[in-house]
């Protein structure tokens, strides 16, 4: 039987549609808290509005999960995206006639809570469109396409923002969210229903509770690599999401903080692209057992980003430390992305693939939203000792990176 090629036309509409949503996704997470640490200069209030976004992105992921698993998945992404591209016009509309704050809050928070619902639906579609052993070429194509468009993302969208404003970037978006869905209108995805016994949220309570079962019961591994994944969004992701803005636009005396900022949200993107391309060229080398390394070298790059602000008295100085640290921190972040969502598809069932994938995106993201308020309040309390917040999170992510080593040779 000849072996279907991976980018066949329904994986090549996956893909295109991933590109076009998650161009604007990451254009408009990007403009809107940096407007927002702009109007303000509160890394304070900045964290804590980013925490509260990440809240419906982990209460509606298992929900996601759970239709992922019921409804077709095709519909669920246009859906979805048509949903996106409206809320994107109502924020462009509402902009300075209701409370800045509440707005923006409100805005993130639907966002987020929209990716939590809608990730699991393409996650889940991988299964049906390839084969097993195609698996992890394919999702380090999906993790390609989103660190390229969270490449684009920030650094066209910063400059639209500088050169037009906020309103230029949201229309922008708003199409974007729009041209994905009817692309997504095409796609076909192999679909049978599973009976459902009871109401929705009978349904979902159900179907959260097997998933939890399984991975309690039959893959406690797995449940173990959910902590790490805890720790690691607690002591180092969340530093980077609150830290690096608000060190670039705010603490660093640069001209053009806000383009430059752009630029280093593009370098984090690069470096995950260029981690995606590793996983796919080296998909056959990368193990287990090795993966507690590349959290430790995530946490080792952190260092010299701390010394630099302690001890570099240039400002580009710093500013270029800070660019290349971050990129090859994304590198090694997304290979242990990578191998993690393919240890998981490998292991779990297809009939509950897309709930599980969705309890484990929702636990594992528990921790960014108070790792996210818990450094906006560092470093606000931390003014002129900046460098101390960024030690502390290399110090805490190496803690991690001990513990991670063994869970993850046991998994091995």
């Amino acid at each position: 039987m000849k072996k279907q090629k991976l980018f066949h036309r329904d994986f090549t509409l996956v893909v295109v549609g991933q590109v076009v949503s998650l161009f604007g996704n990451a254009a408009i997470r990007f403009a809107l808290p940096l407007y927002l640490l702009n109007q303000t200069g509160s890394s304070r209030l900045y964290g804590l509005v980013t925490a509260c976004a990440f809240i419906p992105a982990v209460l509606l992921s298992p929900v996601g999960g759970v239709v992922a698993d019921r409804v077709n998945k095709r519909n669920i992404m246009v859906l979805l995206d048509f949903f996106t591209a409206a809320l994107t016009v109502a924020c462009s509309l509402l902009l300075g006639s209701v409370d800045l704050v509440l707005l923006l809050t409100v805005t993130l928070m639907l966002l987020y809570g929209i990716a939590g619902a809608y990730q699991p639906s393409v996650q889940a579609s991988i299964p049906a469109l390839v084969s097993p052993e195609q698996f992890m070429a394919a999702n380090s194509v999906i993790n390609m396409v989103a660190s390229f468009a969270a490449l684009t993302g920030p650094v066209l969208g910063g400059v639209l923002y500088s050169a037009y404003g906020l309103h230029a970037v949201l229309r922008m978006c708003a199409v974007c969210f729009a041209a994905s869905a009817v692309m997504e209108l095409f796609i076909r995805i192999p679909f049978a229903p599973q009976p459902a016994a009871g109401s929705v949220w009978r349904t979902v309570k159900t179907d959260i509770a097997d998933s939890l079962r399984f991975i309690a019961r039959e893959k406690p591994a797995i449940g173990k690599a959910m902590l790490v994944v805890c720790g690691v969004n607690l002591a180092l992701s969340s530093m980077v999401v609150v830290g690096i803005p608000y060190l670039v636009t705010e603490v660093l005396p640069l001209d053009n903080g806000n383009a430059l900022c752009g630029l280093t949200q593009g370098a984090l993107a690069a470096g995950s692209l260029a981690g995606g391309v590793c996983a796919g060229v080296f998909a056959g080398r990368l193990t287990l057992q090795k993966t507690g390394r590349l959290i430790a070298l995530c946490a080792a790059l952190v260092f010299p980003i701390g010394l630099g602000l302690l001890a570099c008295p240039s400002p580009m100085g710093n500013y270029g430390i800070l660019t290349v640290c971050c990129f090859g921190c994304m590198v090694c972040s997304t290979l242990f992305s990578v191998q993690m969502m393919s240890f998981i598809q490998a292991e779990t069932p297809q009939q509950l693939i897309g709930k599980v994938i969705a309890v484990i995106l929702a636990i594992s993201n528990c921790a960014q939203p108070l790792g996210n308020a818990l450094y906006g309040v560092l470093f606000e309390a931390c003014g002129g000792f900046e460098y101390a917040v960024v030690l502390f999170s290399g110090v805490a992510s190496l803690l991690i990176a001990l513990g991670a080593g063994r869970v993850f040779r046991q998994l091995g």
